[in-house]
């Protein structure tokens, strides 16, 4: 371990860095800029532990560290210069705001005297991405003195620690730095309280104290559970919502133990790993969404207790559902945010499921009508799961032409085990939730569902496959194209990320809303078709590029996947025969 004695800014920038890595920093993304010269010297020269990635695109480095972020839950460090350039994290830092995921934003600036006088480069960075940090500041202007070197220590330590408790998120640290930018040597005063300050530091004994922090050294209290209410009820639910948890096991593990004592259903949103760990949850209903659209069967499956866990499913259909009930209603999550979108009769119990399930081990007592023997309000959700999946899978089976909704129920088939999926938003996340198989693959389902918007996608993948097992992205056109700029990372990416492409020309989520029916301005202000040739895109920044036309051919290509490199696997589809294949099907599965 060094730190650097060149001048008072590699110093600072040393200590700020080395005090990251202490604490457990795996990765920094460093978009290149001059005002950030310290910060990028430092990850590269003395931080040997830390992975430090180079990324043009400021908004593209921003979801790649999103993603990193989701696949390794620890906050990533983004650097960047001073001026606009930090302004173009924002949409990542909202994401990570929205669906608590950590980060450590760091924005280098010009010092307070360069400011506010037109000095080229500067706009006012503070506060600069409003409440959505779960802390920010701006760091004092560096100091060669072991007090201030000590205020830089700490201040890190509990960056740190708020980007990860009590609720993961972004954390924004604005970061001024007079010239010299570089390591070069400074005047002689400078220089000789430099060379005082090195004789006296002891970076063994400066660092002694800052160890690795996680968010299991603050576990939350658990609060008082409604056991009495819940098992006194034979027509509850368990609405396992959407979810990207570190340990997807354990996670699945404990809803099924809570559905097995409470013998309750349980609704799995497609966008969670619950449907993946099908074999250890017997009660698991994966079709909701088209059971809940034959009106008699939504009226005879009304609840009166609805225990949601985590953030509600994406179906419009079961949240209208949940809304005309009188159900009461209780969320299990551990974060401080309301996760009650219908404002309904609703308790929020501050934990996450697997701790609530672990401290009332032992005080589960089955009431009568709790035995073994499923109620017939459970039963005839088993009995309608089963038919609508069997009509699903006959339907899907004579469908030999490439249809978009078959591919999210082969990708559910298909993919090797434990394969992380990263889901774009728009049409690829419904299919999902509709039509994804239960399954034994422990695949990791992954998206970006904060804000629901198509920005970052590519990117997000990207750092999400960065090292990590091969991993695949489920997009549409539109969402790959508005994140072109993330295909630059590959050159420094590790791993491998296979890209199913579902072509239909344009945005195929529009031809489900009313506005499809009005021409003009549909097509060109709502579709918007941008009509590119992608085998020529993918060639501009070398990568793989292969037009699928078969569903077998999409089969082989996907298991086994490959170990590196970036592939495109597009299939072109007809967004308006898909509109009316939705349109005239999604209703008739419940039918029989």
């Amino acid at each position: 371990m060094q730190v650097g004695f060149r001048n008072t800014n590699e110093l600072w920038a040393s200590v700020l860095t080395q005090t990251l890595q202490h604490l457990g920093l795996t990765t920094a993304i460093i978009c290149p800029g001059s005002r950030s010269t310290p910060l990028a010297v430092a990850f590269a020269q003395q931080a040997p532990e830390i992975d430090v990635i180079s990324i043009l695109d400021e908004r593209s480095a921003a979801f790649f560290a999103l993603g990193r972020a989701k696949a390794t839950g620890l906050p990533p460090a983004i650097v960047c210069t001073s001026g606009t350039a930090g302004a173009n994290f924002y949409p990542a830092v909202i994401e990570a705001k929205q669906t608590r995921v950590p980060l450590l934003v760091l924005t280098a600036d010009r010092p307070p005297e360069l400011r506010d006088c037109h000095s080229g480069q500067t706009i006012d960075q503070l506060k600069l991405y409003g409440s959505y940090p779960n802390w920010q500041t701006e760091l004092a202007l560096p100091v060669a003195e072991m007090g201030m070197l000590a205020y830089l220590r700490q201040t890190m330590v509990y960056a740190w620690e708020r980007s990860l408790y009590p609720v993961p998120g972004p954390i924004h640290l604005n970061i001024p730095f007079r010239d010299p930018l570089a390591p070069i040597p400074e005047a002689n005063v400078e220089t000789q309280n430099l060379a005082f300050l090195q004789s006296q530091f002891n970076p063994e004994e400066f660092f002694a104290h800052v160890t690795k922090f996680s968010p299991s050294h603050h576990l939350p209290i658990t609060p008082s559970v409604p056991l009495n209410d819940w098992q006194n009820s034979e027509r509850g639910i368990i609405i396992a919502g959407v979810a990207q948890p570190q340990q997807p096991q354990e996670y699945c593990q404990a809803i099924a133990q809570l559905a097995q004592t409470l013998q309750f259903p349980v609704l799995a949103e497609g966008l969670s790993p619950v449907r993946n760990y099908a074999s250890i949850n017997p009660h698991i209903i994966s079709t909701y969404d088209l059971i809940l659209r034959n009106q008699q069967l939504a009226k005879q499956l009304t609840p009166e207790i609805v225990i949601q866990i985590g953030e509600m499913p994406t179906s419009p259909v079961l949240r209208n559902w949940l809304k005309s009930t009188a159900a009461r209603g209780w969320v299990i999550d551990s974060s401080d945010q309301n996760l009650d979108p219908l404002h309904s009769r609703t308790v929020h119990l501050r934990v996450n499921v697997e701790e609530l399930v672990s401290k009332q081990e032992g005080k589960f007592s089955l009431s009568p009508h709790h035995s073994t023997t499923p109620s017939s309000y459970l039963q005839l959700w088993h009995q309608v799961e089963v038919q609508v999946r069997t009509n699903v899978d006959h339907t899907f089976k004579q469908i030999d032409d490439l249809l978009e909704s078959k591919i999210a129920w082969l990708l559910s088939q298909s993919l090797p085990p434990q394969t992380p999926l990263f889901i774009a938003n728009s049409m690829p996340v419904r299919d999902v939730e509709y039509f994804w198989q239960l399954n034994q693959s422990g695949i990791r389902p992954f998206f970006n569902r904060g804000a629901n918007g198509i920005d970052g996608t590519l990117s997000t993948a990207l750092g999400i496959a960065h090292r990590h097992q091969s991993s695949v992205m489920l997009t549409g056109d539109l969402a790959l194209l508005h994140d072109t700029n993330g295909f630059l990372i590959r050159n420094k990416f590790v791993g491998h990320l296979t890209i199913v492409l579902v072509n239909n020309n344009g945005g195929g989520i529009f031809e489900m809303l009313p506005i499809a029916k009005f021409e003009p301005p549909f097509e060109e202000f709502f579709a918007t078709p941008q009509n590119i040739d992608f085998s020529q895109l993918c060639a501009s920044y070398s990568v793989e590029h292969e037009l699928i036309t078969s569903w077998e051919q999409l089969q082989t290509k996907l298991n086994p996947l490959p170990t590196s490199g970036i592939r495109v696997l597009e299939l072109r589809t007809n967004r308006k025969l898909d509109a009316q294949w939705r349109q005239e099907n999604l209703g008739k599965f419940a039918k029989f």
